[in-house]
């Protein structure tokens, strides 16, 4: 007979392929049908809520690595929590106003606009929107995220934007809301304002300019005629200058050059004496910045006059100390200007061309009226020096075309009235990482006020009357109103109807004698929309609560949503509309750099999906320092995939080993347990302690980590390689077989467990064939919880000293190898030449050394009697030797004592007594 017949190999039915891109949509459809979402719910509702509020990501286009990597985060968190004595519901939701829809169907779609109502165009912005909410749904489940996705928030529904009406109705009925005339950053490709979080920055190539300014009056300080300084980069505000800005309390110079008196700061006379290229200047008088305080210069291009003033927004750390001030085209121009009585000129029209209040230039693009103007600068001499720099310049992110700043009549949301709240309210927060404090902190700190009003047509109204006099009117009356309708019709009916038919029946305002009123036409900021989430989300849902446990998004929404949630959060309800914010590095490639098309290292999830499954994605995301960038790349995923392998096939050999065993009826108890045994129940209960640390404090790279060393180095590379000889050689009810067995149960359900969060697929695929469990899923199923029993730490103690040893003995073994003594370690025989200390501890271990290190034969022996050819090792000499006697056809042991029992000619006493009492009965 073959002996092999007699071995109780290893069988089961799960696969050894994981299969994942086919097998994955199988498992998702099962969970469809089991409805996995609502049973958990069900299963958790009676415990305290943990709220993961989603940002929502923009309805346009395929998700990429960024959403994936967001989503799948989220979900890690999610898992986890229902798993660990909370309800933990997670609403996704959809950003879904703003100008890429509108661009999406004018450019892609070639729609005309101008043939059709706003309303109409509205509907198909709507129609649009919801087709890629659709197509993002379907590649978000891919990802094995579970949620509420047939029941998600979108900005565009009637509840949301009911909502967010009362969001601005309770913040400007609180005086948070004005509408003012000041420069904001404009997007002329856009032809509508912008926020600060709708900026990004791009390099680009400026004029660089010194122009100067004759002194017509210089109250006593100056004698006149002199020539006051100024450096842009932006020579096309000249014809918007109203003025120049010192420091006061900057000394300036009056340097005297070629017989013609300069005015720069003197903190800058060297470099700008370079630039200039002066020969022979000298300093013939210095002035503080603040006697020269209401100093008239004349304007280079018209008849009017440059009123100098002082500001501490003037620094030296470029230019000249003397800046060109423009009250139309920028903040600080506007706020000095202000403090001085001056005109807000904006020559600047909405698409960026000049008006003929820039008499000369009227009609010229803005950037191409640079030279026409820099050259008239030449003409009249006041042009003393043109080179081009190339700096950081504010562009729009949605068109990528550089912005401006122009001063237009807006809708405001203040900051400084709140700024004290809002800061306290971000040091209440919990932030990971802890920097992202700091972050949000100084940008609340330093930020100006909200721009909130759009020049589009698609987003959300700004519920604004007008009375005949033009003042504004925002009542409890008139948004309670407005939102009501909203609810009922949506938004698209403040498009549809006469201001009148908006209006409360019979309302009636003092500003309005005739009764007669019109309608702002403006749109919300859509970051005004998203930050109003907690209240059309978190307050409008019976499943959720304000604050919400935890904000996740990726590190720029520092100044997107984190900070527009906070500040509408803020100005609701006096604190953040979070507990805590957890924030991610971008997706790179390889080699760390951005992913673009143009460089064709794109890596798009559909494709890892359907090439390696969602699980490799996810083990991916655990796999990485997500609080920073991140990389990907096939290289990077393979390897992922490698130690996926590894983890499925410690699965496998679990399972297949369990294949009789009856938990109920073969368990051993932990007393009865062989000491190695307990020893790697002791291993497994700090994993479950390592694991759900790492979960509670989002190092999820963490459990990647543990669960890898557990799998490869606790089981594979030990216990489960010496537990073979018992398993497959000893009879089925041996007690040693059986105390493995129950140990690899243990292993296999915890494991299973702990990994479901992470591997979601992979971990309910294991579920099914585990033996004896009930639950139709792991996900309705807690996380273990460790329990070490009384001799934990001494049992530790003393086998991790044994596993040093045996890393000893590995290394000598692997040492005779190269040097031919032996082949497979169970060709070896071992002496060990130990010292008393190491003596006693492996008189200590109660198992088969044999069977430990994996070889036929061991002898220990005193330290002192190690021949000089030994390895030696601290604490301990090996000699290795070639084991004696013949191998054993059934366990590859060779022994001496092959042929002992007659009747089995080819096998070693042991397995001839297993093999006869297993035909005994």
């Amino acid at each position: 007979m073959e002996y092999k017949d007699t071995l109780l190999m290893p069988q089961t039915d799960f696969p050894m392929r994981g299969n994942l891109p086919n097998r994955e949509p199988e498992i998702q459809e099962n969970w469809t049908e089991m409805n996995i979402y609502e049973k958990v719910q069900e299963r958790t509702k009676d415990r305290p809520l943990f709220v993961l509020h989603d940002g929502p990501p923009y309805a346009n286009g395929d998700i990429h690595m960024g959403h994936a990597l967001n989503k799948i985060l989220k979900d890690f968190i999610v898992r986890y929590k229902s798993m660990s004595g909370y309800c933990a519901p997670y609403v996704p939701g959809w950003d879904t106003h703003g100008l890429p829809i509108e661009t999406a169907l004018t450019k892609n779609k070639k729609i005309n606009r101008k043939e059709m109502s706003v309303a109409e165009f509205r509907k198909l912005c709507e129609e649009y929107a919801y087709e890629q909410i659709d197509r993002q749904r379907e590649q978000f489940l891919r990802l094995g995220v579970r949620g509420d996705w047939y029941n998600p928030y979108i900005t565009l529904k009637p509840e949301y934007e009911a909502q967010q009406i009362k969001v601005f109705g309770e913040m400007a009925k609180k005086g948070y809301i004005y509408k003012g005339l000041k420069p904001v950053y404009w997007s002329p490709s856009s032809e509508s304002a912008l926020a600060e979080a709708e900026i990004e920055y791009q390099d680009k190539r400026s004029p660089s300019i010194y122009v100067s300014f004759d002194v017509k009056d210089g109250k006593g300080v100056l004698n006149g005629g002199e020539k006051i300084i100024i450096w842009t980069t932006t020579p096309w505000t000249i014809p918007a200058n109203l003025g120049i800005s010192l420091h006061p309390d900057l000394d300036y110079s009056v340097v005297l050059v070629d017989n013609v008196k300069y005015v720069i700061a003197s903190g800058l006379y060297e470099e700008v004496t370079k630039v200039l290229e002066w020969n022979n200047p000298s300093v013939v008088k210095t002035v503080k910045g603040i006697e020269l305080e209401h100093v008239v210069a004349q304007h280079p291009l018209y008849d009017r006059d440059s009123l100098v003033m002082v500001g501490e927004h003037v620094t030296t750390e470029s230019g000249t100390g003397c800046v060109h001030t423009a009250p139309g085209h920028g903040e600080d121009d506007f706020l000095v200007g202000q403090k001085y009585g001056l005109d807000v000129l904006c020559p600047v029209d909405e698409k960026g061309y000049m008006t003929s209040e820039a008499e000369g230039f009227e009609g010229l693009f803005y950037d191409e009226a640079n030279k026409p103007i820099t050259e008239k600068l030449q003409e009249v001499g006041a042009l003393l020096k043109l080179t081009f720099i190339t700096h950081s310049y504010p562009h729009d992110w949605r068109t990528k075309k550089p912005t401006i700043f122009r001063a237009t009549a807006q809708w405001f949301a203040s900051i400084e009235n709140i700024r004290e709240e809002l800061l306290q309210a971000i040091q209440e927060t919990k932030w990971v990482p802890a920097w992202g404090e700091t972050r949000l902190f100084n940008m609340v700190r330093d930020r100006g006020d909200w721009c909130i009003s759009r020049q589009r047509a698609w987003g959300v109204p700004i519920p604004v009357f007008y009375g005949e006099t033009g003042e504004p009117i925002i009542t409890d009356e008139t948004i309670n109103h407005v939102s009501s309708l909203f609810r009922e019709h949506g938004s698209n009916i403040w498009f549809e109807r006469e201001a009148k038919d908006l209006l409360p029946e019979g309302f009636t305002h003092e500003s309005s004698p005739n009764h007669t009123f019109t309608k702002e036409v403006d749109i919300m900021d859509v970051w005004f929309d998203s930050g109003s989430s907690h209240q059309s989300v978190l307050e409008e849902r019976d499943d959720l609560q304000r604050p919400a446990d935890l904000y996740l998004e990726g590190s720029d929404q520092y100044r997107g949503w984190f900070n527009s949630s906070l500040s509408t959060g803020v100005a609701v309800t006096g604190k953040a509309p979070y507990k805590g914010v957890l924030s991610h590095g971008f997706a790179l490639d390889g080699d760390g750099r951005k992913m673009s098309k143009s460089l064709g290292n794109v890596v798009v999830p559909n494709k890892v999906m359907s090439q390696l499954g969602a699980d490799i994605l996810r083990l991916w995301v655990a796999s990485v320092d997500y609080q920073s960038d991140v990389r990907v790349s096939d290289a990077i995923l393979k390897q992922v995939a490698e130690v996926y392998r590894k983890i499925r096939n410690t699965f496998r050999f679990l399972l297949g080993n369990l294949f009789d065993y009856d938990h109920d009826k073969n368990k051993v108890s932990y007393e009865n347990l062989r000491e190695v045994d307990q020893y790697m129940l002791v291993k497994l209960n700090k994993l479950i302690d390592k694991v759900k640390k790492s979960y509670e404090t989002y190092e999820f790279a963490a459990i990647y980590h543990a669960v890898h060393n557990f799998c490869t180095i606790e089981l594979s590379s030990f216990y489960l390689d010496f537990a073979k000889d018992i398993l497959y050689i000893e009879a089925a009810d041996h007690p040693d077989r059986r105390s493995i067995q129950t140990v690899l149960y243990e292993s296999l359900v915890t494991l299973t467990k702990l990994v479901t969060p992470v591997l979601p697929h992979t971990a309910d695929e294991v579920w099914t064939y585990i033996p004896g469990v009930t639950e139709e899923s792991v996900q309705l199923v807690d996380m273990p919880e460790a329990k070490y029993p009384e001799n934990a730490k001494e049992i530790e103690a003393k086998w991790d000293a044994f596993m040093s040893l045996r890393d000893d003995v590995l290394k000598a073994l692997e040492l005779a190898r190269n040097e031919k003594v032996i082949g497979k370690s169970l060709t070896a025989s071992i002496t060990l030449y130990a010292t008393e200390k190491t003596a006693l501890l492996l008189q200590s271990i109660n198992e088969d050394l044999k069977q430990l290190f994996i070889v036929s034969n061991v002898k220990v022996i005193s330290s002192e009697e190690a021949p000089e050819n030994a390895h030696k090792f601290e604490g301990l000499s090996i000699v290795v030797q070639s084991a004696e006697g013949e191998t054993c056809e059934r366990c590859w042991v060779v022994t001496t004592d092959v042929g002992a029992i007659a009747e089995h000619p080819t096998l070693c006493s042991r397995c001839a007594t297993v093999i006869n009492k297993s035909y005994a009965q």
